[in-house]
């Protein structure tokens, strides 16, 4: 081999290394991302809007009882025992299982009596139809507050069941009006073809509701699920009226006003058990926005 001959060494493919941008590329990097910028600031300045409280109350959780009532926004020290302490209150525990039998149950009560209901409006020809969903709508324009005092005399007085969950779940076995109305709208979105071929094969109507529809309805059903879900996780009214006499049968939403009572210098509990409150919302609905998104805008049948 001649002596002036210079041995390269061999590289490995893909380890060539990359020539710098030029000052060309550079440029148009930065115009993309500022093009980003001015298409989704509206967005993210709503993102930062709608997260930054909730950053707010999630630090101030972690924070000491001395710093909770300064101006910091960062905590000095991270303290993770607020959260046994709000679970250590006692009642805290019984108002989590109170929440979850109440807005458990009574979702499942609304989406079980809501659908047969909807389908019928949206599927069935009838006398009556129109008049009957007008009086639906009527009902969803109707005030809770307007009823309270009758409803009250009704489940305290008649029955008994003053100082329990049973006057807000009941009800909900007997359908519910805006779910009624928000299934309906998503059923008639479904062609009629499929009832029809359901029929042919010898299908009867409930058949054909739990084979045929309830399938392809189900982002409707887990909207009205989880606005239900929401709704009764959320409510502060009703077990004001029925369940304040008896702290056993508080829910989280009740029991919070009351801890908040207990807690009113402590800052850093009460924002504590304001984050175990909400919690189980922001799980269910990062988990379930699909769907949500999806039944809501009423998309209609895929595939």
């Amino acid at each position: 081999m001649p002596q002036d001959m210079v041995h390269v060494r061999e590289r490995p493919m893909g380890s060539e290394p990359k020539a710098p941008a030029s000052p060309a590329e550079r440029t148009a990097r930065r115009r993309a991302l500022l093009e980003w910028i001015a298409v989704h600031s509206l967005g993210v300045a709503a993102a930062l809007f709608f997260t930054l409280p909730f950053v707010f109350v999630f630090l101030t959780s972690l924070m000491s009882d001395s710093q909770a009532l300064s101006r910091d926004l960062i905590p000095h020290t991270w303290e993770w025992s607020n959260y046994r302490k709000v679970f250590d209150t006692p009642g805290f525990l019984t108002w989590w299982k109170n929440t979850l039998i109440y807005a458990g149950l009574g979702t499942v009560l609304t989406v079980v009596s809501s659908v047969p209901v909807a389908y019928a409006l949206a599927k069935f020809r009838f006398r009556g139809r129109n008049l009957t969903l007008m009086l639906v709508i009527s009902m969803m324009m109707l005030p809770p507050q307007v009823v309270v005092i009758p409803m009250y005399l009704f489940w305290a007085k008649q029955l008994d069941l003053s100082g329990t969950l049973w006057p807000m779940i009941i009800p909900m076995a007997f359908g519910d009006a805006f779910s009624i109305f928000l299934l309906r709208q998503f059923l008639t979105t479904i062609p009629n073809e499929y009832m029809d071929a359901a029929k042919v094969d010898g299908c009867g109507e409930l058949r054909t509701l739990l084979k045929v529809i309830l399938p392809m309805a189900r982002p409707g059903i887990a909207a009205i699920a989880l606005f239900q879900f929401f709704n009764a996780w959320n409510d502060y009214f009703g077990p004001q009226i029925y369940a304040s006499e008896n702290p056993g049968a508080w829910t989280l939403s009740y029991g919070l006003e009351s801890f908040k009572g207990a807690h009113h210098t402590d800052w850093n509990l009460t924002m504590a058990a304001t984050v175990l409150v909400l919690a189980p919302v922001i799980l269910v609905f990062f988990f379930a926005q699909k769907a949500f998104v999806e039944g809501v805008t009423l998309t209609g049948v895929k595939g």
